[in-house]
């Protein structure tokens, strides 16, 4: 019987999901979802046993929920191509599904890495977690239509957070840190294009500031040094940023409809879409 499932949604994943899936192994089946893959991830999931979901999912939230459709096993341990679930956590893992007073979902704490520094504090502010909830039922969690970070909804009885960690490797570099902020800024600010939930830029000022106040100060980020900072720094950005792609978006966007009226050239159709997928015109 296939009691636990080990779900990893993964895009151009090669040199990073082996390792990922090697730590799979105590689960009772392991589903891969390739989204949009051009390298080998396909081929390394099936090598290692997995099975696999492939296809294009412009949204992550959509990802998600046909991970877990295609999952056979009553629990779900959820993972990104980027961590590892270490011998301790996956014993705590095996142990807490085989409970009958379990509850329904578990938060996991996770040690997050830059380079091959563990940077404990100062996580937040939708620019990483110290803590996720990755353990749950089949049918349990849901997400929410969005293309970064979607929200999520959970039903049924939390049963708390385990003891041990996931070990996630962030970034490589700095470099690598802020190239993701750019990425995710740009899908955010798509979905708040999308939704038509442009705020004002104070607003959004306000919210950075006090972002960067709780990882650095609250969160104690202050106490990593340099890293501690730029994290704090980056969580401050974050609505900022996405908030200013989604207005040139908007822009764009008008542009688009105004030279469709008016009977012009493609070009800015072109340039529009670039935006929109945060690449360079």
């Amino acid at each position: 019987m296939i009691v636990l499932s080990g779900l990893v949604c993964a895009h151009n994943e090669e040199a990073r999901l082996a390792q990922c899936l090697e730590r799979l192994a105590f689960c009772d089946e392991i589903v891969v979802v390739a989204d949009r893959c051009s390298d080998r991830t396909e081929s390394i999931a099936r090598q290692m046993g997995a099975r696999v979901v492939s296809g294009i999912f412009p949204v992550e939230g959509l990802r998600k929920e046909a991970g877990v459709a295609a999952c056979r096993g009553h629990w779900i341990v959820e993972l990104d191509a980027d961590e590892i679930v270490p011998p301790a956590l996956a014993q705590e893992i095996r142990e807490t599904v085989a409970r009958e007073d379990a509850g329904d979902w578990y938060q996991v704490p996770v040690d997050n890495f830059v380079g091959e520094r563990l940077v404990r504090r100062g996580w937040g502010g939708s620019f990483g977690a110290s803590s996720v909830a990755r353990l749950f039922r089949k049918g349990v969690k849901s997400w929410k239509s969005e293309r970064v970070h979607p929200g999520t909804t959970f039903t049924g009885v939390y049963g708390g957070r385990l003891s041990h960690a996931i070990l996630h490797k962030v970034d490589d570099d700095i470099a690598d840190m802020v190239q993701r902020l750019n990425r995710y800024t740009a899908l955010r600010g798509q979905d708040l294009a999308d939704r038509g939930a442009i705020k004002s830029l104070w607003d959004d000022l306000f919210r950075g500031v006090r972002r960067f106040y709780k990882c650095y100060v609250s969160r104690q980020g202050y106490r990593e040094g340099d890293l501690g900072f730029l994290i704090a720094i980056m969580a401050g950005l974050y609505p900022l940023l996405s908030n200013l792609k989604a207005r040139e978006i908007r822009f764009l966007n008008s542009q688009d409809v105004q030279t469709i009226r008016g009977g012009g050239s493609s070009v800015v159709n072109l340039d529009a879409e670039d935006a929109r997928l945060g690449r360079p015109a």
